[in-house]
């Protein structure tokens, strides 16, 4: 047997984990292969169903309302996934193979074979939303940094690359260098989800179940399924379905940056006068508008989301519940709306930096995040200066 197929007997189940490379020709034939063979009762696949949804039909994007996506607050995590969308997909179109296909292939070939079968994953946006607000500024930055360089990144890898990842060793190193990178990360992507899979796949009634999971996560699986099967834990994952609750510092943190700002300028007048605290306020509005509209500039915004992101910046920045990037994602989106063509496109698009310019969706998710980047590099900027004035 395959060393990317493992068997485990749970009392009298067996659990048959196939492990995959998500992009691999050999592991969509090895899924099929081995329900075929084993004849199972279900077929449990590492997949929720808005991701099937998303992967069987081709038409997923064209009912993406992009501004309300925006003001809901996933601006950020639409970005992330998108850009791990075309990292994925481009090194598929580089191995001629489809991000998740082995994922159908086990789903096909267990309905041609009169086989019920299970997505047993995490919803992905629950994953994201944990990921996320599990991570501090600086993890955030570090996550979208990795996942925009991977999905701009002309790095090819081969079919014996993808085959070398599914070996322990290299995975082992994988997880290694993650958990120091972004333990935060590591915890909600794999070990979270090593959890969850192996609840889902233990709360089966069927006696022979085979399970295609992604290699990566087959030793955490297993390790999970014993502590299910020996009763060391409860089989329920309602702890880590939901997302994380924020804290009184994290609740009230958006409110700190204006809080600042004012509390020094109301210094500088009471210590220096009008005069010196007038000059705070410019320098301030000057460092965060200009830096806001540079952001918009940088993705080739319209001249007048340009304009506007310099002069509602100070704004925004004044009112946590308001956002530039949102003011300057709604203005681009009113100059430049996007088409059916754009949505039909989304899913090639976001393979190359070109295509992210290109695509109206894209293009306006951009405008969003470098014109918050840049409002909030100038605020960074501005408070010591400010700090300076008002305490010199």
């Amino acid at each position: 047997m395959s060393q990317t197929v493992r068997t485990i007997q749970l009392g009298e189940r067996t659990i048959i984990l196939v492990g995959t490379a998500h992009i691999s020709k050999e592991s969509i034939e090895e899924a099929k292969a081995t329900i075929i063979a084993e004849q199972p009762q279900r077929v449990c696949v590492e997949i929720d169903m808005g991701r099937y949804q998303s992967i069987s039909q081709e038409s997923q994007w064209e009912k993406l309302d992009i501004i309300k996506v925006l003001k809901q607050g996933n601006g950020f995590l639409l970005l992330a996934n998108l850009a791990l969308a075309g990292f994925q997909k481009r090194l598929g179109l580089d191995l001629g193979t489809k991000p998740g296909e082995e994922m159908l292939a086990a789903i096909q070939t267990a309905e041609e074979m009169g086989i019920p079968w299970s997505a047993i994953d995490r919803e992905i946006q629950t994953t994201l939303k944990r990921a996320w607000g599990k991570s501090n500024l600086w993890n955030k930055s570090k996550l979208l940094a990795s996942l925009i360089e991977s999905a701009f990144s002309r790095e090819k890898l081969s079919e014996e690359d993808l085959e070398k990842l599914k070996e322990s060793s290299e995975l082992e190193q994988m997880m290694n260098e993650l958990a120091s990178y972004m333990p935060s990360v590591k915890e909600v992507l794999i070990d979270e989800r090593d959890r969850y899979l192996a609840t889902k796949i233990f709360l089966t009634t069927e006696q022979k179940v085979v399970a295609v999971v992604g290699a990566g996560h087959m030793n955490g699986i297993e390790a999970w399924l014993e502590k299910l099967s020996r009763g060391e834990i409860e089989a329920d994952v309602s702890d880590i379905e939901t997302l994380p609750k924020k804290g009184w510092f994290a609740k009230s943190a958006g409110w700190l940056i204006p809080i600042l700002i004012i509390a020094l300028i109301t210094i500088g007048f009471f210590r220096s006068g009008g005069q010196a605290s007038l000059a705070m306020i410019e320098r301030w509005v000057l460092l965060n508008g200009s830096l806001a509209a540079l952001g918009s500039l940088l993705c080739m915004a319209h001249p007048v989301t340009i304009l506007s992101s310099f002069l509602l910046a100070p704004l925004a920045t004044m009112n946590p519940l308001l956002a530039i990037g949102l003011f300057a994602a709604i203005i681009e989106a009113f100059f430049r709306k996007p088409t059916v063509h754009d949505a039909e496109n989304l899913a090639d698009d976001v393979t190359s930096l070109k295509g992210f310019y290109r695509n109206r969706i894209t293009h306006i998710l951009l405008v969003f995040f470098f014109s918050s980047l840049g409002g909030m590099i100038g605020n960074f900027i501005a408070l010591p200066i400010l700090a300076s004035r008002a305490i010199g």
